[in-house]
């Protein structure tokens, strides 16, 4: 079996921390077993480990991400990247054609599919391991993951089986799918409970070569390279509703355990014992309150109840929790640029930006970057930039030249200009960027390693 992680989302939903290119995935907002702060990516990255799957598990997401799963999960990372983001139809079909072209995996092999950022424990991992012998038992086309429901809810889709066709062959029984009922009224929700209906959680399996043909019957490519060319084409649609929902044979394992879906402040906040993160002051009489603050500022709250704050360079939202979900409908209509983005290397937090009558944009940055990490060899067609060292030192390249930089040294970049930095101890910089038009995607990367830099300089 191979297991392919799905990382997405375009970081609405837990707006301000979240944001284009931060997910909801990669926010250190809960706590690891020693009680420092870990993502939802590196917390399920973890249960995979502890239950013995990383060797199968690859990770599909689009370019934006990478240098985020890198720095949180490692530079090992078995990645399938897309050109873009295009729903979980194309980000499937994608990797099914990598694994089979690039890695040659055979049609008959079981592939499941999961999001990458689900809340659940160790037993869920058990039902993962199943969907394979499922499939091979079954004979059906598709096998899912449903959860048994706590609630009436409206915000989840259901899975509704076919109680009257169960295998007892299995310990656990799975189920025939009888049909589906995406995100219903409260009232629909509470006729769905009666059927006993599952919630769908977004996993399934299936054989490699099951979708293969399913690619191949709607006219698309099944090898990797001619579908990635095409895969701006691809419909904007969702796994489920592309090919679940029209499958002959659907079989579902029912899961009784623990799985949240974090996609709201208030769903977060019933994970997180802490009721602050950063540098808040929160007063005694506050109750059920969270505050977020990413800000070198003060936040503080006091005598307030049921609410959450949370504060970032992108914005600050103060909110009742029960209506915390609401902020991906006032978010969606931002438009802005992200003021913090982590990568590989680090991070960086946009401190300024500004327009001059002369048709000049400025930019002004907080980079950080980890010790025994680097920027790439790089040069920008249309910005200078000026860095001043404000913490740490490092080694500086500029046209294959190279130097030892400490605090206070002020470095200049001109257009064009070849350069690249590495950290020997944590190294803070304070960038300006000036030019007629600055984007993030104008850099050309001409190496990556400090020891391919390191071939093409000579010492100053």
């Amino acid at each position: 079996m191979k297991l392919v992680l799905l990382s997405g989302g375009s970081g609405k939903r837990l707006w301000p921390l979240s944001n284009d290119v931060r997910s909801k995935q990669f926010l250190r907002v809960l706590r690891n077993s020693n009680g420092k702060p870990e993502s939802m990516v590196q917390r399920l990255w973890g249960q995979l480990r502890t239950n013995r799957l990383l060797d199968q598990v690859y990770i599909s997401t689009s370019r934006t991400q990478v240098d985020l799963i890198q720095n949180q999960l490692g530079t090992e990372v078995p990645l399938i990247i897309e050109p873009e983001s295009r729903d979980t139809f194309p980000a499937i079909a994608l990797a099914a054609a990598y694994l089979r072209s690039n890695l040659g995996v055979d049609p008959g092999e079981v592939i499941t599919v999961m999001p990458v950022d689900p809340y659940v424990e160790d037993p869920f991992f058990e039902n993962i391991r199943r969907m394979e012998d499922v499939i091979r038992q079954s004979g059906a086309e598709i096998a899912l993951i449903g959860v048994t429901p706590t609630y009436a809810s409206t915000k989840y889709g259901y899975i509704v089986p076919d109680d009257h066709k169960v295998d007892q062959r299995q310990p656990q029984a799975y189920k025939k799918v009888s049909c589906f009922r995406e995100k219903p009224s409260e009232e629909q929700a509470q006729t769905l409970l009666k059927q006993h209906a599952l919630w769908n959680c977004g996993v399934f399996a299936f054989r490699l070569g099951y979708l293969l043909g399913e690619l191949e019957k709607r006219g698309l490519p099944v090898e990797y390279h001619h579908l990635e060319h095409i895969y701006h084409q691809l419909p904007k649609i969702s796994f489920d509703y592309e090919v679940v929902e029209n499958a002959n044979e659907v079989v579902v394992i029912p899961y009784t355990g623990l799985w949240k879906d974090l996609g709201t402040w208030n769903t977060i906040t019933e994970e997180i014992p802490a009721s602050v993160m950063g540098s808040p002051v929160i007063s005694e009489d506050c109750t059920n309150t969270h505050i977020f603050n990413e800000l070198d500022i003060p936040v503080v709250a006091i005598g307030v109840c049921n609410i959450v704050v949370a504060a970032s360079p992108d914005g600050i939202l103060v909110t009742d929790k029960a209506k915390s979900h609401l902020v991906k409908n006032v978010a969606k209509d931002m438009e802005q640029r992200p003021m913090f983005e982590e990568r590989r290397w680090g991070w960086f937090h946009v401190i300024d930006f500004q327009k001059t009558t002369q048709h000049t944009e400025i930019l002004t940055k907080r980079i950080h970057i980890h010790a025994e990490k680097n920027l790439s060899y790089q040069y920008h067609r249309n910005r200078s930039e000026v860095w001043v060292i404000a913490a740490g030192e490092g080694e500086f390249v500029l046209n294959d030249g190279l130097k030892h930089v400490r605090p206070g040294d002020v470095l200049e970049i001109p257009v064009g200009a070849k350069h690249a930095i590495k950290a020997i101890t944590d190294l803070d910089i304070i960038e300006v960027q000036m030019g007629s038009k600055l984007e993030e995607e104008d850099i050309v990367r001409l190496s990556l390693s400090w020891e391919e830099i390191q071939q093409s300089v000579k010492n100053e």
